[in-house]
């Protein structure tokens, strides 16, 4: 056994290359999925970027399907269906999972919260137990926007001791939300938690105790910080907003 096992809830996936149909049919074809071998996860937080359309979504989803979670976001308790729009291809990738037991966890997909929560107003219709919202902070997240519905699942729901999968957990949040995010993120970390985020955002993807792995023409690519598209574009922006406006406006 490897030590860093031990440090892992999921230490990596694996693609079953032999039992792909077809690397010119979707999902297969996406680069992130035709290059695919093996994705070594970091213990703590591993980062996915890319562009629109790279597949950071269709992998994760692929992840969170194949750990046992609901395809539509949740943990592995929800059993709702909204829309089947997920591929297949959580079929076609082994999981490596380390010697801890995860306690907790949850699959975040930000197109789908909304689901997510109808779906917990649902079940605290039902009879016997106590309110399901009470584990999100006992006030519903259709009360709340979006950013906050968010912020609330991270505060309340979150307990550490699990594997947490985010996809575009930003999308809602402005940037001093996200700087919040980051606090409690490290809290979480630091209670034995493992993060796996596809993400645009500079901010969060600042995180020091993780690795960034960006999804190009070549597959997925471990990449620094200071190197991704998001900081050098963000920076000389930020830097000399007006010398980058007037280039792009003439």
């Amino acid at each position: 056994m490897r030590a860093i096992d031990a440090e892992h809830y999921l230490f990596e996936l694996k693609l079953k290359r032999e039992k792909v149909p077809s690397f010119d049919e979707y999902p297969f074809s996406l680069p992130v999925v035709r290059h695919l071998h093996t994705l070594q996860l970091h213990p703590k937080v591993t980062f996915i970027i890319g562009e629109n359309g790279s597949g950071k979504s269709t992998l994760l989803e692929a992840i969170a399907i194949a750990w046992g979670f609901n395809p539509e976001g949740g943990s592995k308790n929800f059993k709702f269906q909204t829309r089947a729009s997920h591929s297949a291809l959580h079929e076609y990738i082994t999981l490596v999972k380390g010697v801890r037991r995860a306690k907790d966890g949850f699959f975040l997909r930000a197109e789908s919260f909304f689901n997510v929560a109808t779906e917990i107003e649902q079940l605290d219709l039902g009879p016997g137990g106590p309110p399901v919202i009470d584990s999100y902070g006992g006030v519903s997240l259709h009360q709340q926007s979006h950013g906050e519905s968010f912020f609330a699942l991270m505060m309340h729901r979150f307990g550490g001791n699990g594997l947490y999968v985010l996809d575009e957990p930003e999308a809602a949040l402005s940037p001093q939300r996200q700087l919040a995010m980051l606090v409690r993120l490290h809290q979480l970390v630091q209670s034995r938690a493992q993060f796996l985020i596809a993400t645009h955002s500079p901010i969060l993807m600042a995180y020091p105790d993780a690795c960034i792995y960006q999804i190009g023409d070549n597959g997925l690519q471990r990449i620094e910080y200071e190197q991704t598209e998001h900081y050098t574009v963000t920076k000389a922006f930020i830097t000399n907003p007006r010398r980058q406006l007037d280039r792009l406006l003439s």
